[in-house]
């Protein structure tokens, strides 16, 4: 210490030196001797000093200011401390949640010990007093900043607003927001700029379902200029979009969590790709080249169904997210009824190339504004710029975020595979994905399923043109937005009435209690349509029918797509793209079987079926996912989270390899 000493030009250079000296050698001792709660407290006592001495100024990130006049080799040797402390502590942690799980399920002695080997987690308790309780134990374990889960079933994610900011008194290098108030936060922007990036993502989301739907009353004139002669095959040309969205949530969505890239940049190349594929079916010559291109447009427009809910979740927390949703749902159930209504008069006055023609007009004036005016809003992505401009501001390139922290892959293509495998793993493990998403699945398939049937029933059966045809689905529309606006109110009143109850602790499952009146609401108007077309009643019985089914359809939407958001908020893209996958499955699936269904069947008994289906599913299921769905979604989550954490110590298990090597 004399010697460094006698380097520095003054007293607060050799002060701030001792205690960076402190904190490496406490932390390189560390990586040698048990990790205690006293050496804990040593460490957060020493970066403490460090981090009060230099401040968190712009030029508070450059070396000169964190280290003093520290030779690199001692830099080198408190970076590694550091982050060797950092990842000790989770794969600690993991130990912690598997001794917990043990707990649960009573496999464990109820007097488990465990010691807190948390550098950041002041607990206030004494070094002898290691023996927890599971309540204990879920009040004192942190969250996971990568994984989006909180193991506490809470709904909000620190990481999401703080951002790491308790861990830069650790770690000096920790790039974060400046305070708690940052206007950078999305969660902080003002209310104005907030429902501009809604407004943005909802038109982005607008432009795949009116491509799903636009050219069903056009498919008479292109199966004649095709030749297509197997109602199995227009349909096919129809649908074929919906089958392309079980697909690009699972590849193109995972990449707006994916810090490389964030929400914008995902968004943006996929409304474009999405023009030029729409604009392909304009000069398409045969079937072939119609449905690749419907296919690849819809791979790439079911992005923003996706990544819109991610967004929402960057811009609100649980409280005030679900007017933002309500306004965002509206465009992946309008779209499907508005296309039709505006192709029905195009076909009936231009050729049907127009109807592309005109799509492409509306996706290209998306596109251009979105690129121009749209702004990211991912915090991962965000931070991460934030650290690029400080590290060529500062010179100091070892900056980093929390996210890269707790990341266990530090490679570009090895965050893409995390990323991109995340909603597959999602699909295939957590239970209310894989039982809300079947619901939501029928749901849509219904409602696509009578889509279909509007140019048959009222072009041929009622003798409407086309252009009449068109308006038979603005019933729908109305049902729609008279739903968004009731089920809104229906579900915040519920959801706070609950909280309140619960002595003002939320829960994702207090958004549940309205599913059982969609699955009733749902059930009475395919009942309705069914009938009202088997009896050729008045026009207006069939467009009440599928209003009441508008209506009620839009509860099962948002509520299903708040609870999925509400549970892991910073993998919200990834959950909702899981679920989309069964939802497109079946709205792929079930205009396919509309003919066969009502030729066997005819259009009320085929109805009756479905609601029945609709019936048994919406009632039992939503109440038994309120009654169980926490202990299903927090045994999920916890499994998450050992996972992720077991790869971050195998991560610290390399690095350390790599350092003896």
């Amino acid at each position: 210490m004399s010697q460094s000493g006698s380097r520095r030009s003054s007293l607060k250079q050799e002060s701030t030196s001792e205690s960076v000296f402190s904190a490496s050698s406490t932390m390189e001792n560390m990586a040698v001797q048990p990790y205690t709660e006293s050496a804990t407290a040593q460490l957060m006592r020493t970066a403490t000093a460090v981090s009060g001495a230099t401040g968190r100024s712009a030029t508070g990130y450059s070396l000169h200011e964190i280290y003093g006049d520290m030779d690199s080799a001692d830099i080198e040797m408190r970076r590694s401390a550091t982050r060797q402390s950092v990842l000790s502590h989770l794969a600690a942690r993991t130990q912690r949640l598997e001794e917990l799980e043990s707990k649960r399920e009573g496999i464990c002695d109820d007097n488990l010990r465990i010691q807190d080997d948390t550098a950041h987690d002041s607990l206030n308790r004494s070094d002898d007093d290691s023996t927890l309780s599971v309540g204990d134990l879920e009040k004192q374990l942190p969250q996971n900043p990568q994984s989006g889960v909180d193991i506490r079933g809470e709904t909000e994610l620190a990481a999401v607003t703080d951002a790491g900011r308790d861990l830069q008194d650790i770690d000096p290098e920790l790039v974060s927001w400046e305070s708690e108030d940052d206007v950078n936060n999305p969660r902080n922007w003002c209310r104005s700029s907030k429902c501009f990036i809604v407004g943005f993502v909802s038109f982005y989301t607008l432009v795949s379902p009116m491509s799903s739907s636009i050219p069903s009353p056009a498919m008479d004139s292109i199966s004649k200029e095709f030749g297509i002669t197997s109602h199995v095959v227009s349909s096919l040309v129809v649908s074929i979009q919906i089958l392309a969205w079980a697909v690009g949530p699972l590849i193109i969505a995972p990449l707006s969590e994916n810090e490389n890239f964030g929400r914008k940049i995902v968004l943006d190349v996929s409304v474009w790709m999405a023009f030029f594929f729409n604009l392909g079916c304009a000069f398409a010559q045969n079937t072939a080249q119609m449905i690749v291109f419907r296919f690849v447009g819809g791979l790439f427009g079911s992005t923003p169904i996706n990544v819109g809910a991610g967004v929402i979740a960057d811009l609100y927390d649980a409280r005030h997210r679900n007017v933002a949703l309500a306004g965002f749902s509206l465009a992946p159930v309008l779209g499907p009824v508005i296309a039709p209504v505006i192709a029905g008069f195009l076909v009936e006055n231009m050729h049907w190339r127009w109807v592309f023609y005109v799509l492409c007009i509306f996706n290209g004036a998306v596109a251009v504004l979105g690129t121009l005016f749209y702004r990211e809003t991912y915090a991962p992505k965000l931070l991460r710029d934030k650290t690029i401009a400080l590290r060529k501001a500062t010179g100091n390139y070892n900056l980093h975020t929390v996210y890269q922290i707790t990341s266990s892959e530090t490679t570009f293509w090895g965050n893409m595979r995390l990323t991109m495998t995340r909603p597959l793993k999602l699909l295939c493990t957590h239970p209310m994905i894989i039982g809300l998403g079947s619901f939501m699945a029928f749901a849509y398939g219904f409602m696509y399923l009578m889509i279909v049937t509007f140019p048959t029933i009222f072009g041929q059966d009622y003798g409407f043109s086309k252009g009449i045809t068109g308006l038979m689905y603005v019933p729908m529309g109305v049902g729609f937005t008279l739903g968004v606006i009731f089920w809104t109110y229906m579900i915040d009143v519920v959801y706070h009435r609950l909280t309140a109850r619960n002595g003002g602790e939320a829960k994702p499952e207090f958004r549940l209690p309205c599913l059982c009146l969609s699955g009733i609401g749902i059930s009475i108007g395919l009942f309705w349509y069914g009938w009202s077309v088997q009896k050729k009643l008045h026009w207006i019985m069939p467009g009440l029918g599928s209003a009441i089914f508008a209506f009620s359809f839009i509860a099962t939407f948002q509520t299903i797509q708040n609870y999925l958001i509400d549970m892991n908020p910073l993998t919200s893209a990834s959950s909702v793209a899981s679920a989309a996958v069964f939802r497109s499955l079946l709205g792929f699936g079930m205009p396919l079987a509309a003919q066969p269904l009502y030729q066997r069947l005819t259009y009320g008994w085929g109805n009756t079926m479905l609601g029945f289906i609709a019936l048994v599913l919406g009632v039992p299921f939503p109440l038994f996912c309120y009654f169980k769905g926490e202990s299903l979604r927090n045994w999920a989550n916890r499994n998450l989270v050992v996972s992720s954490l077991q790869r971050e110590k195998a991560q610290l298990q390399q690095l350390q390899t790599a350092k003896n090597h």
